[in-house]
């Protein structure tokens, strides 16, 4: 196939989430092929998952702006800009209208299992960035392989959530114990849920806006349901840290939320165990658990755990596609350094698009959440900005592809990089973010790959 060939292939995006089909929209916008692969039955299906969760972004950050316009080619009435939808919402009333609007271009229950180039595994460097992307994937009718121009990768982190292992990995007798343990935020409001944690001994690992969320639905319900008490595992020296700048936090509702769940441990039935990093998990044979810490901290009669410690990005499917990520977050190199929690209490995140994206493998690009690696705090305007640079640099377009289009909102707080064991030191770890580099993004030279 030749290089002119390639050029005319479809633009494959991987999974139909809020930074996928805004992906989808900026392609079509700009009058290029494009096909999204949805591993789900529908679009927006991990946010489904956690439908019963109330987004701290309104709806007018939620909206990409060529989304928006497609949308309302398509006839469909904006929502309040002004209300704080739940994730059920965001799927009913703009994901899946989205994924209407750009029709057969949306191809659901489609498991994308490998992409790679063309005729070269990945040690053939001759030809390569001419030759076109395939892209092997799972359907209900069997195995199939599609060929594209470039492909991004929005495909997330929801499948990969973090055990409750403090070194990385499950604890010992952690797999054993799965049915007492989730790795989502509990819908409290259905009666199975409800009755599977009321009146037991629930143990909350994790300090980010799932776990404040999971402390503060505990907590109500152990106003309703005598004997329900919660363990709060902090593998910080303090839980400072988890509440400090709620008040001041540009998006309102994160700052509340940190506020509500501060409120909730001083009030609630919450016993909170710091420099707690989990090493085991005992099942006993009255099916209660006790998890015990490396340096011997321990938590007895647990009944049900609920790990909230982030997620990861599985790169199983890009084995064959050569990527340059940093070593600890597993995320692109040029934005590690923007995200990385080790240098960053804030989570703040400088506006960044196709130069801190791009991969040494010519037309593959990380967007959206899984562009995070582990780094936590990604914000659905960052991945509209993501899109529309990355869509711009496929284009051609390379000066609105360096543009910065975006000024993110901040955390209210920057406390320095800190240590694991202490609390984050004083100062800022954020400086003003530098001028935008404007770039040309140009097929690398073969000395240079």
């Amino acid at each position: 196939m030749t290089a002119q060939s390639a050029h005319d292939l479809p633009v494959v995006v991987i999974g139909a989430g809020p930074s996928g089909l805004a992906a989808a929209a900026h392609l079509h916008s700009r009058d290029l092929p494009v096909i999204v692969l949805e591993a789900g039955a529908t679009a927006g299906s991990a946010v489904a998952e956690w439908g019963h969760v109330r987004l701290f972004s309104p709806w007018s950050e939620l909206i990409d702006p060529a989304a928006e316009k497609l949308l309302a080619d398509a006839g469909w009435s904006s929502p309040d800009l002004e209300r704080y939808p739940t994730g059920a919402d965001w799927v009913g009333g703009y994901l899946q209208p989205l994924a209407e609007a750009l029709g057969d271009s949306v191809r659901c229950g489609v498991i994308v299992t490998a992409v790679a180039r063309q005729g070269r595994d990945r040690l053939v460097s001759s030809g390569r960035d001419e030759a076109p992307f395939t892209v092997h994937v799972r359907t209900s009718t069997g195995a199939e392989r599609l060929a594209a121009r470039a492909v991004i990768d929005a495909s997330g982190t929801w499948t990969g959530p973090n055990p409750l292992g403090s070194d990385g990995v499950p604890a010992v007798g952690e797999v054993d114990a799965a049915d007492h343990i989730t790795y989502r935020i509990p819908d409290l409001r259905d009666a199975t849920t409800r009755a599977r944690y009321a009146g037991k001994h629930v143990v909350v690992a994790g300090t980010g806006a799932s776990a404040k969320g999971a402390l503060i639905g505990l907590t109500a319900l152990a106003t309703e349901a005598p004997g329900t008490r919660i363990s709060w595992l902090v593998r910080r020296a303090s839980v400072g840290e988890a509440f400090a700048g709620s008040a001041q936090d540009e998006l309102p509702e994160r700052g509340a939320l940190g506020q509500k769940a501060q409120a909730a441990v001083a009030a609630g039935p919450v016993t909170t165990l710091k420099g707690f990093r989990t090493g085991s998990v005992t099942t006993g044979a009255d099916g209660r658990m006790v998890i015990e810490s490396f340096d011997g901290q321990s938590v007895e009669g647990v009944d049900e755990v609920v790990v909230l410690t982030g997620f990861r990005p599985d790169l199983q499917m890009l084995s064959e596609i050569r990527l340059d990520l940093d070593p600890v977050l597993q995320a692109p190199r040029e934005l590690a350094p923007l995200i990385d929690p080790n240098e960053h209490s804030c989570g703040t995140v400088y506006p960044h698009g196709a130069k801190e994206l791009a991969q040494p493998e010519f037309g593959f690009y990380l967007v959206g959440m899984k562009s995070y690696g582990r780094a936590t705090s990604f914000l659905a305007l960052t991945g509209f900005e993501q899109t529309r640079s990355v869509a711009a640099a496929i284009a051609g377009d390379h000066e609105s592809a360096a543009r910065v289009e975006l000024t993110l909102p901040d955390t209210g707080v920057c406390g320095g990089s800190g240590t694991f064991d202490d609390e984050a030191t004083d100062g800022g770890c954020c400086g003003a973010p530098a001028t935008p580099e404007l770039i040309a993004l140009e097929r690398p030279s073969a000395r240079n790959r």
